[in-house]
């Protein structure tokens, strides 16, 4: 149940990996040890059994009492062939030769460990000669402590299991540290509903991954409540807007029901076609603006601003004639029908409040793309200018005369600018309205 968590699994993966790597390392230490010692020791008894045999070759030393020259091999003898000692330390007098082994003339040189009841010995036998009847010399000490006994491996498995340890009390403070804004999120996103979208997760400081996933988080958030407001917004624009034109469609055609011969068929047939025209276009509009910002990534290509507004006044029949301003590789990255929709819009707008123009222009500006749309009609006051991007919206001065309109489409236009990180405004200007709309250049 521990190793169940992400956190336990680090610090498993941390222990596991921090034993892998410091048991083979512990050993090796313990091996490299081990060798060194012992090479230590036989070289102070080579060296101690060469100095002896160098003075019997000398002729300063025959019998009696062989000096100590280094303080560890303190067990020097000479034996001969006989097996007789001849000469030893002091502290090797009244003994028996140290080994039975005797070098042979080809191997003049012997390292050797020999063991008793209680200890064991280094050893270095030296045959002073080639010659059958040639003296040999001993020289032994005590094998090392650290050789003789299991302290060395006691203590590197005693520090591997402290590192071990420390390594995975580490790691579990760290990732614990780490994941406690995760814990926190976790909380707070339980506390999310679908009646309450406001809620946002804590972010983090800094740019780590986790304050990456918080913001992440906030976002996804961010488009859920967006979404789920369009919805709202749709379910009560649609009862809302089309109660009326279903209603005067109901009582013509009950009008009809009741005064056949009173009716004037082909009138009621064009009214009822212009009551369901109507239905069918604020249907549309309302579809469209619930769909505007879903999938929006999915769906982008390269979009040369320029060459669009150029094609949609190409095809349009207008009244007003447009003045069009354009540079080219205005390119931008967006839903190619949704743009071409806002576009529309705004023309369609400057085109009912026009008196007798219309000019469109299209330009770079600080990393932007700029399309301007404007008219030369009674122009919009500064303190109405974010109340026609409303639903439904009606003016009360002279551009309320919005024949044909669904009261949808300049709604439409803001949430296009806003699902391809732009924005749309209404600017100062002389005369009429100048909307501005800004995309972010590809």
């Amino acid at each position: 149940m521990w190793a169940s968590s992400l956190r336990g699994r680090i610090t498993l993966i941390a222990v596991a990996v921090a034993t892998f790597v410091l048991i083979p390392a512990g050993a090796g230490g313990v091996l490299v040890t081990r060798s060194l010692v012992n090479a230590g020791a036989w070289k102070n008894t080579r060296d101690a059994a060469a100095a002896v045999a160098a003075s019997l070759r000398e002729g300063h030393l025959v019998t009696g009492t062989i000096p100590v020259t280094i303080d560890e091999v303190n067990l020097l003898q000479v034996v001969t062939s006989g097996g007789r000692v001849v000469a030893s330390s002091s502290a090797a007098a009244g003994m028996p030769p140290l080994t039975n082994l005797l070098p042979s003339p080809d191997r003049r040189v012997v390292n050797l460990t020999t063991c008793g009841a209680s200890s064991c010995l280094h050893m270095t036998a030296v045959r002073l000669s080639t010659a059958p009847d040639s003296v040999v010399v001993y020289a032994a000490r005590p094998t090392p402590g650290l050789l003789a006994t299991r302290t060395l491996e006691i203590a590197i498995a005693a520090q591997v299991a402290l590192v071990v340890a420390l390594v995975g009390w580490v790691t579990w403070m760290v990732t614990g540290r780490t994941l406690r804004p995760v814990t926190t999120m976790l909380t707070e996103l339980d506390m999310v509903n679908a009646t309450d979208l406001s809620r946002r997760v804590s972010v983090p400081s800094g740019e780590h991954e986790v304050a990456q996933l918080a913001r992440s988080i906030n976002s996804t958030l961010d488009r859920l409540e967006r979404s789920a407001e369009q919805q709202r917004q749709f379910a009560s624009d649609a009862s809302h807007e089309l109660r009326t034109p279903i209603a005067g469609l109901r009582a013509q055609l009950e009008s009809a029901q009741l005064y056949p011969e009173d009716t004037d068929m082909d009138a009621l047939v064009d009214s009822a076609l212009h009551d369901t025209d109507r239905l069918e276009a604020i249907m549309s509009d309302l579809l469209l603006l619930a769909r505007i910002g879903s999938r929006v990534d999915v769906v982008k290509e390269r979009i040369d601003l320029s060459e669009l507004v150029r094609e949609e006044l190409a095809c349009r029949l207008d009244k007003i004639p447009v003045r069009l301003e354009t540079t080219e590789d205005v390119v931008v990255e967006g839903v190619l029908m949704q743009l071409r929709r806002a576009l529309t819009n705004l023309l369609d707008n400057a085109q009912r409040h026009a008196d007798s123009s219309v000019a469109v222009s299209v330009r770079k500006e600080d990393g932007f793309a700029v399309l301007a749309v404007q008219d030369d009609g009674a122009g919009i006051s500064p303190e109405e200018r974010e109340r026609v991007f409303e639903r439904f919206t009606r003016l009360d001065a002279a551009r309320s005369r919005d024949a044909g309109g669904t009261g949808l489409g300049l709604a439409i236009v803001r949430d296009v600018a806003i699902a391809h990180r732009g924005d749309i405004k209404v600017d100062d200007s002389p005369r009429g309205a100048l909307f501005v709309l800004r995309l972010p250049l590809a």
